[in-house]
């Protein structure tokens, strides 16, 4: 199955950040959930990025880690 690139999901870690990004979208609003953690939202409200601060003591984050799961189709 080919992916567009409108549809891949992208971890960046660095400087003990982690920023997922979900889209490409432009980022219309940006909300703090806490004081390390933020969303940042589309115009329709819809998720583009999240990104977490101090993110080893944050989201316990000591390694990261990908597992695609095929989806079922019939």
């Amino acid at each position: 199955m080919r992916v567009s690139s409108d549809n891949i999901m992208k971890i960046k870690y660095f400087t003990d950040t982690a920023l997922v990004e979900f889209s490409e979208n432009q980022v219309g609003q940006t909300k703090e959930i806490n004081e390390n953690i933020y969303i940042d939202l589309d115009e329709n409200g819809k998720l583009v990025n999240m990104t977490i601060e101090h993110a080893s003591s944050q989201a316990n984050i000591a390694e990261v880690a990908y597992q695609q799961i095929e989806s079922k189709s019939g």
